[in-house]
């Protein structure tokens, strides 16, 4: 009986963390966005080959790479800085409203 109640009690925490991680705000991404404009495009295409396009990947994917620049673990000069004052909750954001557009 005391396995069941962990189990299901262990089954509600994964479910309100994953709610939790759901919960960014495309909205907000779309206003931080600005400053990824100018390499990415305004909705995530790049004009230009070398930039990456961020439309339509997939949410936690930029999150992740997101980090990686963050924490330094991936590198490139411009990105590390650009990321450096971003918050999870910023990053979450961004990675919402990019994955949203087509």
């Amino acid at each position: 009986m005391k396995r069941q109640v962990v189990t299901v009690l262990s089954a509600i925490v994964l479910v309100a963390a994953a709610n939790v991680a759901q919960a960014a705000d495309a909205a907000a991404g779309k206003a931080k966005s600005a400053t990824c404009a100018g390499c990415h495009g305004a909705t995530g295409h790049s004009v230009v080959p070398t930039y990456p396009n961020l439309a339509g990947q997939k949410e936690a994917y930029l999150v992740k790479q997101l980090k990686a620049f963050k924490d330094g673990s991936r590198k490139d000069p411009t990105m590390n800085a650009m990321v450096a004052a971003l918050s999870d909750a910023d990053m979450a954001n961004l990675a919402a409203y990019f994955s949203s557009q087509k």
